[in-house]
């Protein structure tokens, strides 16, 4: 008997909670999709970027060895696997827009098969920039040992292959999609390159983690970057308002800068051949050729008390 009506209370508790969730969904209908289609899938668009990889690398990410009489067929079949999958996804993301004007079907598919072509015409471009930015890489890095380990292992060239591809779909004007895409890499990195913004080629991003890259960043050729480098925005309190608006600092050619500095602002610009140091806080346009960098800070030495001989005579520092 108490088994049966312990089974009854949880029904009953669980047809209350789903009746106050749907009144929270009434009530909240900004962040429902219920009776629409859905805007997109995450999960193919992340295999979709998976099969992009394998495309810009050949036989990098394969199961088995890619041998040169065959790859025009893998090549191909990839491509079709990539324009057929990734056409719809667009697709999707092209009519979920709220526009005064409303396109039919057929216009959108229409639009969303040329956006793919084109998309698909930019990856031999895109390998030439992923070329650089390898050869950066390993020029920049003692640490590592071949290019191979560069393009297996590190988190900051995942981050710019994932970015690159993101970019070409941004500046095709598809919504939603180039996000998704530069996320999946946020998420497994801790580096967040928006997909607008404009990098060149043989960029480094030396460890990584916590880099951060704003949508209208752009940056020049042989720059290089080390962790919790943040170029953003000074301020973004206008919210909507400052969309379009150039936000966050331009890098000349031959830039270094050191971990845990941030450059903020649109009218920030860094000049080439400019070095700035760890730890630095940059609104302001720094000359071509100039170093910058924080005065260390002084620290001081004290002998700690010898009165407790169980800890031993040890050195103390506080900054």
């Amino acid at each position: 008997m108490c088994s049966e009506k312990n089974t009854s209370n949880d029904k009953e508790n669980v047809e209350n909670l789903v009746e106050i969730l749907l009144k929270s969904y009434q009530e909240h209908e900004l962040i429902c999709r219920i009776d629409k289609d859905n805007i997109v899938n995450k999960e193919t668009l992340i295999r979709v970027v998976e099969e992009i990889r394998c495309l810009l690398f050949p036989g990098y990410f394969d199961n088995s060895k890619i041998r040169s009489e065959y790859a025009r067929y893998i090549a191909g079949q990839r491509l079709e696997y990539i324009q057929y999958h990734l056409k719809k996804q667009i697709a999707k993301a092209l009519d979920n827009i709220e526009t005064k004007e409303k396109c039919s079907r057929e216009k959108i598919i229409e639009k969303a098969d040329e956006i793919t072509y084109s998309f698909i015409k930019t990856f031999p471009r895109v390998r030439e920039y992923l070329a650089t930015d390898v050869i950066a890489a390993f020029n920049g890095d003692p640490a590592a040992f071949s290019t191979d380990e560069i393009i297996f292992c590190y988190p900051g060239f995942f981050a710019i292959t994932v970015y690159r591809i993101s970019h070409e779909l941004y500046n095709l004007g598809v919504p939603l999609i180039p996000r998704i895409i530069s996320e999946y890499a946020h998420n497994l990195t801790g580096i967040d390159i928006h997909p607008g913004a404009s990098i060149g080629k043989y960029f480094f991003i030396d460890h990584g983690t916590g880099v951060v890259i704003g949508e209208t960043t752009v940056i020049g050729e042989n720059v290089k970057i080390y962790q919790g480098v943040t170029l953003g925005a000074l301020s973004t309190r206008k919210g909507q308002q400052l969309k379009g608006v150039k936000r966050h600092p331009t890098l000349g050619d031959n830039v270094t800068i050191y971990s845990g500095t941030s450059v903020l602002g649109g009218e920030t610009v860094i000049g080439d051949g400019v070095t700035i140091g760890g730890n630095a806080f940059i609104v302001n346009s720094v000359s071509n050729g100039m170093k910058v960098s924080v005065k260390n800070p002084e620290l001081e030495f004290s002998r700690s008390s010898s009165s407790d001989s169980s800890q031993g005579e040890f050195w103390d520092w506080v900054i």
